[in-house]
């Protein structure tokens, strides 16, 4: 029999589930109550994994249990496979009944009040049972969750060095960062304004480490101009809009934040140039993954919306 044969007919999926639980659980007691079963049977599901293999799967320290590169090879293979079960399960509940369905995306909190919602308000009008998981975070941490196959796909600002062999990237527009005010700042009555004039206003900015922080920073020193420190310094996008409400703050978001796609009608764009000031929206997703009926209906959504905004970036 070939050696591939004899593995498959004596590997089970159960034992495969049992190692998994124990590295996440980082011991077999928790993994046994966790799975509801036995310590011994944990111990002997685990025993059999690796006689059948051939190789140890997992180490024992003073810090609990870890797996040998053995056992990170077969966990890495392990969670595609039962993500693929899942998606299985998924795919046929959709297909018997279109109007349910669970979709998991990542993106960015400006990404998610913007494209990502026109669609889900545009998915939700035919199939109001459909639910939507949106995981939000940075680049890196959404590409962490799309390799974890903890979402089916990322919508996100790419760069080149985040992105990954394992990853497939369609880039849908590209769209120019703008400075931005609250509809009551008297820098919008401005029919022109000079970056230099903004040096010392008061500005709400995420972190210099971030994608915006940097762009910002950059497009000042671009100009020989000395980057604006900020006032206040947050993550959130619901902070920033609310200091921007006030007329007093200044920051900067991709332009379809403040087109009717993006939702935030009571921001305004700045008569300000940024030097170098683009970026690419795509979506980003696991080559060697299937995804969903669901995934590709938001998708074709997301295709059919981005449409005005990747034709005006090609002008």
């Amino acid at each position: 029999m070939d050696p591939i044969d004899r593995i498959e007919r004596r590997i089970k999926l159960r034992d495969v589930r049992v190692l998994l639980s124990v590295v996440q659980a980082g011991s077999m007691h928790k993994a046994a109550e966790h799975l509801g079963t036995s310590q011994p049977a944990i111990s002997r599901a685990i025993a059999d994994l690796e006689h059948a293999l051939g190789v140890p799967l997992l180490d024992r320290n003073p810090r609990g249990i870890e797996p040998t590169q053995y056992g990170e090879a077969v966990i890495k293979r392990g969670l595609a496979v039962f993500d693929e079960l899942r998606q299985s399960v998924k795919d046929i509940e959709f297909l018997s009944d279109p109007a349910v369905g669970e979709l998991r995306i990542g993106c960015s909190e400006v990404m998610a009040a913007g494209p990502a919602l026109a669609v889900i308000e545009r998915v939700i009008r035919r199939r109001p049972r459909v639910q939507f998981q949106i995981i939000m975070g940075s680049q890196p941490v959404l590409y962490r969750n799309l390799t974890a196959r903890n979402v089916e796909f990322a919508v996100v600002r790419i760069t080149e060095d985040l992105i990954d062999k394992q990853m497939a990237v369609e880039k849908l527009f590209e769209e120019p960062i703008v400075v931005v005010a609250g509809s009551q700042s008297p820098w919008t009555r401005r029919r022109r304004i000079n970056l230099a004039e903004l040096a010392n206003e008061c500005w709400t900015m995420p972190a210099s480490d971030t994608f915006s922080g940097a762009l910002l920073e950059e497009a000042f020193r671009s100009c020989g101009l000395t980057p604006p420190r900020p006032t206040v310094i947050t993550n959130s996008n619901h902070m920033r809009h609310r200091l921007l409400a006030t007329g007093k703050f200044l920051t900067i978001y991709p332009r379809f934040s403040v087109l009717p796609v993006g939702k935030l009608p009571s921001l305004k764009t700045l008569s300000v140039d940024l030097p170098n000031a683009w970026g690419a929206i795509a979506v980003v997703t696991l080559r060697n993954r299937t995804l969903s009926p669901l995934a590709q209906l938001f998708i074709e959504n997301l295709r059919s919306i981005t449409k005005p905004l990747m034709k005006r970036g090609a002008e």
